[in-house]
């Protein structure tokens, strides 16, 4: 295996041998020219790893060099050194996708380093971040055993997304390790949940919950005079919002934290929840003409703007609201040409279901599948979408507004791989991650089962009706044509049960820079 070479190129290039020794003494091959001519020559004939060009060459210039390199041979780093540190200069190099830029005089480490950054970046990460997590692996261990409060899972959970993005980016090879890890701090998020649950919605002691989101979070706003754009995600997890958050930095500062959805964490419990303020059995009793029970055909979210009115009208609150959902991108479009009716309101509302499709299409489509087949490929198909959808155009939109934004979701979603049989009759719901029914058949030990809807918020369509919920990575499957439904939904993206990916949900208050 050949030692990494680099091209050389400087006009005083025999005045350099010091450096050019310093760098064969540290394994590098280095071929040398005085002019841009012979540069491209050598690029002609040559495959370099790395080239550094002097800036100011008689003849044809290191600028002039540099735009005919990037032809040859484009993705090769190039550091330019130069004399001048005028911005004109800096501006036009930085234009040509240099790697680095050096100003003289510079020193072999100074070289060595850019060389390094350049040519190792990733593999210096890697090496790093792997340490890094190995160290960290066992303080974590160590918080999952010790977790007591719903704010020690909120940072537990935050460290294991950040070492999640972190070693996808450096593609290290304790991805397993980590995935292990996951496991390990769900079970034990899962018997947390259990024991804290039924309190958690009968008393004040509980971390923020869905149906509490517009009374302690939006309303506030609005009340200090603040024009607020509640805009709501479908499957929104953490990483996802991590991925996306660099796209807005550029025109938004950003207030962070973690609220916890309320079970199901489905769009028919948990979005009704935050646009009516209610839990969902109150919905059902209070205004049962908005509530769809889930033996119903109709659409389980099309009350969501009235939801809303009812939420205003209960806290006497006198704002004007818009509601929006975009589906597809001609409806974002759509408002983003009509935004000027929407300045006519202190609030607006809007739902954007691309992920919640997107998680559909993968259970569907064998080529969605394969596209976002893994964690960090779903968050890939994600960055993708936003950055280039009318979403992103709708916050360009409003930075240049006097608004404050709210992002959100109602709930996130898990890969599921393991399922748990339940029995059931066919009035029972589809949902793979939480089943309403009577007379259900299950292990017990393997779901969370709520027998008293009512203790916990949630309304009863029988007498006998009861919830059950999966937990980690289980999918409910039915014992009817089992092997074909295993098959079909191993691997997908599903919510409705309790994990930290479905309940520990992002909340972030964005304020335009």
């Amino acid at each position: 295996m050949r030692n990494d070479l680099i091209l050389w190129a400087d006009d005083e290039i025999d005045l350099l041998k010091p450096h050019i020794l310093f760098l064969k003494q540290k394994g590098y091959e280095v071929v040398t020219v005085s002019n841009g001519r012979d540069a491209l020559e050598q690029c002609e004939k040559e495959y370099f790893d790395l080239i550094i060009l002097d800036e100011n060459m008689p003849g044809l210039s290191g600028l002039e060099t540099l735009s005919r390199i990037k032809e040859i041979s484009p993705e090769v780093p190039v550091i330019m050194i130069t004399k001048s540190e005028e911005e004109n200069i800096m501006n036009q190099a930085i234009g040509n996708k240099i790697a680095d830029y050096l100003i003289k005089p510079v020193n072999p480490n100074q070289i060595l380093l850019s060389i390094k950054k350049n040519l190792y970046r990733r593999e210096i990460i890697s090496e790093n971040t792997t340490s890094n997590y190995q160290q960290e692996f066992n303080r974590i261990g160590m918080q999952i055993n010790d977790a007591s409060h719903w704010e020690d899972w909120c940072e537990i959970y935050k460290k294991l997304v950040f070492w999640e993005l972190e070693l996808t980016q450096a593609d290290s090879n304790m991805a397993d390790l980590l995935k292990m890890q996951k496991v390990e701090a769900n079970s034990a998020f899962v018997k947390y949940v259990k024991k804290n649950y039924e309190r958690w919605v009968t008393t004040e002691d509980h971390p923020l919950l869905s149906y509490e989101l517009f009374k302690n979070r939006v309303f506030p706003l609005l009340d200090r005079g603040e024009r607020v754009f509640v805009i709501l995600i479908d499957n929104f997890r953490l990483d996802q919002w991590k991925v996306v958050k660099p796209i807005l930095s550029e025109y938004f500062t950003f207030d962070e934290e973690l609220y916890f959805s309320i079970l199901p964490t489905a769009t028919q419990y948990a979005r009704n929840a935050i646009f009516s303020g209610l839990m969902p059995d109150r919905i059902a009793k209070m205004f049962p003409d908005l509530w769809v029970d889930e033996d119903e055909e109709e659409g389980k979210n099309l009350n969501e703007a009235p939801l809303i009115q009812t939420q205003l009208d209960r806290f006497r609150k006198r704002y004007t609201f818009s509601y929006n959902k975009i589906n597809e991108s001609q409806f974002g479009e759509k408002i983003i040409q009509n935004f000027s009716q929407l300045e006519r309101h202190p609030l607006n509302v809007c739902v954007l279901n691309f992920i919640d499709m997107l998680s559909h299409a993968r259970t569907e489509s064998k080529m969605i599948r394969e596209l976002a087949y893994t964690d960090a490929a779903y968050r890939s198909l994600t960055e993708s979408w936003f950055r280039h959808s009318s979403a992103l155009d709708l916050f360009k939109k409003i930075a240049e507004k006097d608004y404050t934004v709210i992002l959100t979701t109602d709930h996130g979603t898990i890969h599921v791989d393991n399922p748990v049989k339940v029995i059931a009759d066919r009035n029972t719901n589809t949902n793979l991650r939480y089943k309403v029914g009577k007379n259900m058949s299950y292990n017990s030990k393997q779901v969370y089962e709520i027998k008293a809807p009512e203790r916990y918020g949630l309304p009863s369509p029988n007498v006998s009706s009861a919830y059950i919920f999966a937990t980690n990575r289980d999918f409910l499957a039915y014992p009817n044509n089992y092997n074909y439904y295993v098959s079909y939904y191993k691997d997908t993206f599903q919510h409705g049960g309790i994990s930290m990916e479905e309940m520990m949900v992002p909340f972030v208050t964005m304020k335009r820079k």
